[in-house]
């Protein structure tokens, strides 16, 4: 992504995420842009702002909480305080996520390491590992 290298969009757990997503909340407000981002929902809750995030199951969970962390982040250096949700309807989960100080140096630690890998002359050697086989980049890593 860093380098504008986009995914196949044809990919199957792709097309289920964007049906899920189409399918599930239908009254609430959707697909809301901000900066390079879209958060698939927002609402006022008491009113304190939340984003949500829709997921087909709760297996990534910490992807999950790291992407919510990272936009809790980046609402925050434009002065907007939220909290986030990861909503999982197939399994009608829903978790909150908070942007406190643990979480926040988590994210900034994987944002250094995000950075170092970006900046690299070369990509890394391939290595084949568990999350491959469904990844919507598999056919530009192995054809």
């Amino acid at each position: 992504m860093a380098h504008h290298i986009d995914s196949f969009q044809d990919n199957d757990f792709l097309e289920i995420g964007r049906l899920i997503h189409d399918e599930s909340y239908r009254r609430e407000k959707k697909e809301i842009q901000f900066e390079n981002t879209k958060f698939d929902l927002v609402k006022n809750k008491d009113g304190e702002l939340v984003i949500a995030e829709i997921k087909k199951s709760s297996h990534f969970a910490k992807a999950a909480s790291m992407q919510l962390a990272f936009y809790l982040w980046r609402l925050e250096q434009k002065g907007i305080k939220a909290t986030g949700e990861i909503r999982v309807p197939k399994e009608k989960k829903k978790k909150t996520i908070t942007l406190t100080p643990e979480l926040r140096a988590e994210l900034e630690q994987s944002l250094a390491e995000i950075e170092a890998i970006m900046n690299l002359d070369k990509p890394q050697p391939l290595k084949k590992i568990k999350f491959c086989r469904n990844c919507s980049y598999n056919e530009f890593c192995w054809s």
